[in-house]
């Protein structure tokens, strides 16, 4: 039995592991690289594996840099079985024809074929199939799988597989417990090997308390100043929960009544999403939605679908906060409004998600006092700053907890999904703490399980 790793290997995107058993040839993931040019400029290479004869593809959950080239994969001649949770299913349909009219958009930029289309998203769907937690999948007589709740966003999943007498477990993205929405993530017994991310396997983050604390003072300061909260925020989970906490906090009167947008079309669609699957969120969510309080609606929230919904809001008066795509500041809505409040120090943006290198929303973060936005400088006088505890990944702390609970021995862990420092450092503490043998692989390296 083999495993390559043909993508989430010393960066954090791109996840695509390929496993080789007698019966199957298995693909765990398939996802965009982000960033860097060089990392995006691997998404239009040829796979390093003849798509046609993949015969199952495993989507731990539906983010970009886990499900982005799954058109792709489609269009070069995979004809099998991709299976997923049924909310990752839904999502994936909703954020893969999104990236059809980035990837288009992009193609006309850089004068170049997009990588998909729509119509090769629509195609894709057709391979998919959506599973529940909990129950083992037959893959084949002797190759069997089972998802189990990886509480990262909703429909993530830990994809546990059986073959050849080895069980694989492979993490995904690991959350980030408590959460205001989510179950918390399970824990799995036995591995004999284990693939997990590090994206924060070097550092840990905010308590559940601190971090609402920290909105809460955002909002409190952007309303003594005047000014503008802007929170980039990615269209599914960090869009969801900074509204659940929004709904607390202006519900019991802790932060005054100003004006809320989310001004990100496909966050209200995910959003819709989420109410599809209310079954899978967390008791005490489960228990206001059924004493009537509707979380993703309070007093002085207004969601904006048109483009002129949208540019109505720079007509409101401050203070106001805006909640927009993209989470990275890479594109999206989010962009009009750093061009356009970035440079007045009376505002703030507040960093929520995890920022790959290169993207515009790590440069902020690292400090960078001018950056280019939609062709023009634009001059960084507003505060950023960033808040971990609403990040979707586990930490440190987390990771070490969830890999420490497996029955030893493990065989050996893979440590991915992290830039070269986290990932290091998430492996030399298992070595030393756990005394499991962890290793970070590099893109394209071949080991035989």
């Amino acid at each position: 039995m083999k495993l390559t790793f043909h993508g989430g290997a010393q960066v954090v995107t791109g996840a695509c592991y390929l496993l080789e058993t007698k019966e199957a040839k298995i693909l765990v993931d398939c996802g965009l690289f982000q960033g860097k040019r060089e990392w995006r400029q691997l998404n239009y290479e040829d796979f390093p594996f003849d798509p046609a004869e993949i015969d199952f593809v495993l989507l731990t959950h539906s983010h970009m840099d886990h499900i982005g080239r799954v058109p792709k994969l489609v269009k070069d001649g995979f004809k099998g079985k991709i299976i997923t949770t049924n909310p990752s299913r839904d999502f994936s349909h909703l954020f893969l024809l999104d990236s059809a009219h980035l990837q288009e958009e992009e193609a006309r930029e850089v004068r170049r074929d997009p990588l998909y289309g729509e119509a090769d998203v629509e195609a894709s769907m057709k391979f998919f199939q959506g599973v529940d937690y909990g129950g083992k999948i037959e893959l084949t007589p002797n190759v069997k799988c089972r998802f189990t709740d990886a509480g990262h966003i909703l429909g993530s999943a830990i994809i546990e597989i059986w073959a050849g007498g080895k069980k694989i477990v492979f993490t995904g993205d690991l959350g980030n417990p408590p959460v205001p929405l989510l179950k918390a993530t399970e824990l799995v017994d036995k591995a004999d090997y284990v693939i997990i991310e590090s994206a924060y396997g070097n550092r840990n983050h905010e308590t559940f308390e601190e971090r609402k604390n920290i909105l809460e003072d955002a909002i409190e300061e952007v309303v003594a100043n005047k000014g503008v909260l802007m929170i980039p925020a990615f269209a599914m989970e960090r869009t969801q929960e900074v509204l659940y906490e929004l709904n607390e906090l202006v519900e019991k009167s802790r932060v005054p009544k100003i004006p809320i947008f989310v001004d990100s079309p496909l966050a209200i669609k995910a959003t819709a999403v989420y109410r599809r699957y209310e079954n899978y969120f967390n008791q005490e969510a489960t228990h206001l939605i059924d004493s009537g309080d509707d979380i993703f609606k309070f007093p002085g929230l207004e969601m904006t679908v048109s483009g002129q919904e949208s540019r109505k809001i720079n007509n409101i008066p401050k203070p106001k906060i805006i909640i927009a795509g993209s989470g990275m500041s890479t594109g999206g809505r989010i962009l009009f409004h750093e061009k356009l409040y970035l440079p007045d120090p009376n505002n703030k943006l507040l960093i929520v998600g995890y920022q790959v290198k290169g993207t515009l929303g790590r440069r902020l973060l690292e400090g960078e006092k001018e950056v280019m936005i939609k062709n023009e400088k634009v001059s960084v006088k507003a505060k950023i700053q960033a808040v971990g505890g609403y990040s979707a990944h586990a930490d440190q702390q987390k990771l070490v907890h969830w890999l420490d609970h497996l029955k030893k021995p493990v065989q050996q862990v893979f440590v991915v999904q992290g830039e070269d420092g986290p990932a290091h450092a998430l492996a030399q503490k298992v070595n030393d703490e756990l005394g499991m043998k962890a290793t970070v692989p590099k893109l394209g390296e071949e080991v035989e399980l």
